[in-house]
């Protein structure tokens, strides 16, 4: 009996330290330095959004947050080295539309399941995207763009970031609801993109309003719409999708943190605290409000709906435009 006892309350001992362990980590942590993954290459909106984050969460949580690019194939390498992490709070990433929301929808075998393979932390930032065509184009609101589309399909081009890409299926999604037809130029990289656009050698595209509004205000390219669910402070002038009629195109791009599944509560609500703080920060509204975003915030919970409801979004999408990439 009493070798039983003894057993038992070893057992129970162990029960419990096992069960204090990751309240133990968390209260603990972070201990070290927090590596902050960003799918996508240096200088673009996603890199921006990271880097305003990291700077002030290294603030909040004494520990360095350092920003780690690992671009390719449209967000999909980041994102899965993101979810093939260890779940410890010491690797987080950046999760986006285009990594879970459009690539789901359109690429039949990722190397991640945006669902299963993350924990959603918060989402931080929304950053509207802009419909622009080059000058040349003698249309000078969307409505005359449109027209324009409907009197000769085809002749009109569009560029994006590549097949299959976020830029590719919102323009999808507009030109079935608008009932027009744009000639499709994919490049590999919304940097290319931009380029032939401001040259003229393609129409129009859509990108996120940060890293074109300069093209905008220097008069090289003419924004036609917003996608957002307000109009931008820096475009006044230009209408949204909804406003235009057609709030299916949704509410624009966002930017949220997230962790490899398996990490513990305590560790994402810490992580979700942190971040809760730095939004709140004046000078990290005051650099957001610099680049036409607008703090979210909110529970992980929360998250995860927007995710969902973003993955579900981009599959009518891509079923509508026949955009699926086996």
């Amino acid at each position: 009996m009493a070798l039983r006892r003894t057993l038992l309350s070893s057992l129970a001992a162990c029960a419990c330290a096992l069960a204090l362990t990751p309240l133990a980590q968390a209260a603990d942590y972070p201990e070290r330095p927090i590596k902050l993954i960003v799918p996508f290459a240096p200088g673009g909106t996603t890199d921006m959004v990271a880097r305003l984050l990291a700077d002030r969460l290294t603030t909040v949580l004494g520990q360095s947050v350092v920003v780690e690019n690992k671009a390719g194939a449209g967000g999909a390498i980041g994102a899965a080295a993101i979810a093939k992490s260890a779940p410890d709070g010491y690797t987080i990433g950046m999760a986006t539309v285009s990594t879970h929301g459009a690539n789901p929808a359109i690429h039949a075998r990722l190397p991640y399941d945006p669902i299963k393979d993350f924990a959603p932390i918060t989402n931080v930032m929304s950053v509207p995207s802009v419909f622009v065509v080059h000058p040349s184009v003698p249309a000078k609101t969307m409505q005359e763009f449109i027209a324009l589309a409907r009197k000769e399909p085809g002749k009109y081009t569009f560029a994006s970031p590549g097949t299959a890409s976020l830029g590719h299926a919102n323009i999808e999604n507009f030109m079935d609801l608008a009932g027009i037809k744009l000639l499709h130029i994919p490049y590999k990289g919304a940097g290319l993109a931009k380029t032939d656009a401001l040259a003229g050698q393609v129409n129009s595209m859509t990108d996120n309003l940060p890293s074109t509004l300069p093209s905008i205000q220097a008069g090289q390219l003419r924004a036609l719409a917003v996608l957002a669910n307000q109009r931008s402070s820096v475009l006044p002038d230009v209408p949204t999708y909804a406003e235009l009629g057609y709030p299916e195109m949704g509410d624009g791009g966002w930017f949220g943190l997230v962790a490899p599944a398996g990490t513990p509560r305590a560790i994402i609500d810490k992580l979700n605290a942190a971040a809760h703080k730095v939004m709140a920060m004046p000078d990290y509204l005051e650099k957001e409000k610099s680049v036409s975003g607008e703090a979210m915030g909110n529970t992980p919970e929360e998250f995860a709906k927007q995710i969902q409801a973003a993955i579900a979004r981009y599959t009518k999408v891509a079923q509508r435009a026949h955009i699926r990439v086996d």
